[in-house]
């Protein structure tokens, strides 16, 4: 069975390591571009880690890992948003601030779902 999810942030994770080949390798962004495919891949990762998870405590706190990437994610793409030259600018940019935005609000609904089946 495929899951929507686990493939979108798959791609979201593919399409950071892609972009981020496209800047300069100034110190600056070395930095948040090491940061910002740590992040990503991570929330994919334990997005991955929480479909195996061994109760629905370890899938909400695998879930809530997830979320805090991305949202760390989201930053670090707006950071690069307001730091780099028009002319260095990626055209996915946008479209990877507006996905992780997505991921965000999918990945905070399903803890949000979890933690009130839990109280």
């Amino acid at each position: 069975m495929m899951n929507d999810l686990s493939d979108r942030l798959l791609v979201f994770s593919v399409n950071i390591i892609k972009m981020s080949r496209k800047f300069d390798n100034t110190i600056e962004n070395r930095i948040i571009k090491n940061q910002l495919i740590k992040s990503a891949t991570s929330a994919g990762a334990n997005y991955e880690e929480s479909q195996g998870a061994s109760s629905t405590l370890d899938f909400t706190n695998k879930v809530k890992i997830s979320l805090k990437e991305m949202r760390e994610s989201n930053y670090w793409l707006k950071i690069l948003d307001q730091t780099i030259s028009s002319s260095e600018r990626p055209p996915e940019l946008t479209e990877l601030i507006d996905e992780s935005g997505q991921l965000k609000r999918i990945l905070g609904a399903i803890c949000s779902k979890k933690s009130s089946r839990n109280n």
